[in-house]
């Protein structure tokens, strides 16, 4: 199983985002494009999460721009993201409609589902990566305190396997298929418990009534730092900043469970090259405000963008990643 290296791609993207970004901006300013009226960034999660918060800061920095006058936020919430993708389908191409979605429900949904309203590769167009963030595993006090490492949890949980239980935010998501698969190389089954959202998990890790939870690193952190919950691991390439101390998957002996997650921003399937370029430029420039950048990082999440080219690139290696690993797991949203 291969594994995608965020600082690989940040290393070989930097100089030439970086070039490319200023080309986009100087060849929009010398068309002297008037700014559009009013954008639309539509998100397919309700009001105050993770994915809506986003959306909202880099409204702020689109506003009154050469860009567009106006910016809005569009909750379209349903059916786990699909809603709001499917939504896509007909938009305009002007660059006045643009899609904040997770990763999920491009990579992963496709494998999952028999059938989608949508397709991942024609009826949206890669516009700008927005964000990038890691998985946390921890567990509450429902596991004895001399439990500290992903190995000893799974050692518990052979040993007490009425007990060996785990939630995630969301069936058929990556935190999901995380706890299957180190269940899987622990040589241990930990049931899954399916919540709407990481943070319903959360209470119940804090209150004891689940063992375990995998999810977002930044929806752990308030908790972890109050003592009431304990990190036991991370899944990214390298130790997460906003959890220093607590070692990788990797680290601990699963080389194979190296995953982090991107939120994105897409045009409408069809947009044409000079649309999806300024809305490119105009999505890097918000991005890079410090107020952007701070507050995404009170959510657990690194402010990174892209060229298209290169979010289009990512999100095959995405979806051609998880076909394997969905298959290897047997999960289907029928099951």
């Amino acid at each position: 199983m291969s594994s995608y290296n965020r600082r690989d791609f940040v290393r070989a993207s930097g100089a030439a985002a970086a070039l490319a970004t200023l080309g986009l901006a100087t060849r929009a300013g010398a068309q002297g494009a008037a700014p559009l009226e009013t954008v639309r960034i539509v998100t397919g999660f309700p009001p105050g999460g993770t994915s809506d918060t986003l959306c909202r800061r880099v409204a702020e920095g689109l506003r009154g721009t050469s860009y567009t006058k106006l910016a809005l936020v569009e909750n379209k919430p349903g059916a786990g993201g699909q809603i709001a993708v499917q939504s896509m389908k007909g938009a305009a191409t002007d660059g006045s409609v643009i899609l904040q979605t997770p990763a999920s429900m491009l990579m992963i949904y496709p494998h999952i589902y028999k059938s989608l309203a949508y397709n991942a590769f024609t009826d949206v167009t890669p516009v700008s990566l927005a964000c990038t963030f890691d998985f946390g595993f921890c567990v509450g006090p429902a596991v004895p305190e001399s439990v500290k490492t992903i190995p000893e949890f799974l050692a518990w949980c052979k040993a007490n396997p009425d007990k060996a239980n785990y939630g995630s935010p969301a069936a058929g998501s990556v935190p999901h298929f995380i706890g299957v698969l180190l269940g899987q190389a622990g040589g241990v089954e930990l049931k899954h418990v399916a919540y709407r959202g990481t943070q319903p998990a959360v209470q119940d890790l804090v209150s004891g009534q689940i063992q375990a939870v995998s999810g977002p690193v930044g929806e752990f952190t308030q908790q972890a730092n109050a003592g009431k919950i304990r990190f036991l691991g991370v899944s990214g390439d390298a130790r997460n900043r906003f959890a220093p101390n607590v070692p990788t998957f990797a680290e601990q002996g699963y080389k194979d469970l190296v995953f982090s997650e991107w939120f994105g921003f897409f045009a409408p399937g069809g947009t044409g090259a000079p649309a999806v370029q300024r809305a490119n430029a105009a999505l890097r420039t918000a991005l890079a405000r410090k107020d952007v950048v701070d507050g995404l990082a009170v959510m657990g999440l690194e402010a990174k963008s892209s060229t298209p080219q290169e979010l289009a690139t990512l999100l095959k290696e995405s979806y051609d990643r998880w076909g394997p690993i969905v298959k290897k797991i047997g999960f289907t949203a029928d099951s």
